[in-house]
């Protein structure tokens, strides 16, 4: 792995935060039971690889709340969720106005990199710090999803050892889709491409 095991965290968090980390969801949260199942898998696989890369109990916590609260809105009306996201965020399509507005609900109850992962989930940052990667993949991989299951899993049991390059080729995957089905990339998931590559 390629980045620090620890992240240095400036803001104490809140009670939402601390609860997800229990699996406990917010009372603003609006999912469907099988959105709920999703998040619990995305929330045991950050655990396991919290656990693999040895990360502090504190940090474990946080890697397991991002599972339980990436998607807390993802059942919402984009509709009522565009007009509470900052201005550069309301012209996203309506399946990833989720992230933003969940991080919108956690704003000041999450550090600056919790709350990052969760708004940019969906898209990829290229500011993306390992919390931020390993939610990007853990979305995409955790063994609930019905497509490209063994391709998945080999790329889930090589995490978080080989973070990076699981990352090049999910994240590759992903943008060939979007072109295959002519659906523009966004400019925060282009950046993040570039600043995957560009490690190399």
């Amino acid at each position: 792995m390629s980045d620090a095991a620890s992240t240095e965290n400036s803001t104490a968090p809140g009670e939402t935060v601390r609860r997800a980390a229990r699996g406990e969801l917010p009372e603003w949260a609006e999912i469907s039971p099988a959105r709920r199942e999703h998040m619990g898998r995305v929330a045991d696989l950050l655990a396991a690889w919290a656990d693999s890369a040895g990360l502090d109990p504190a940090d474990r916590d946080r890697w397991v709340a991002a599972g339980w609260l990436h998607d807390a809105l993802r059942n919402a009306d984009p509709e009522r969720l565009r007009p509470l996201v900052p201005e550069r965020f309301r012209s996203l399509p309506d399946p990833v106005l989720h992230g933003p507005a969940a991080a919108e609900r956690l704003a000041g109850e999450c550090d600056p990199e919790l709350c990052d992962a969760i708004r940019y989930h969906t898209l990829g940052h290229p500011g993306f710090g390992l919390l931020g990667k390993a939610l990007y993949l853990a979305d995409f991989l955790e063994p609930g999803r019905d497509f490209e299951q063994e391709w998945r899993g080999g790329l889930a049991r090589r995490m978080p050892a080989e973070m990076d390059e699981v990352l090049a080729e999910v994240l590759a995957a992903r943008i060939q889709h979007l072109v295959s089905r002519r659906k523009p990339v966004s400019p925060e998931t282009a950046a993040f491409w570039n600043a995957v590559v560009g490690k190399k």
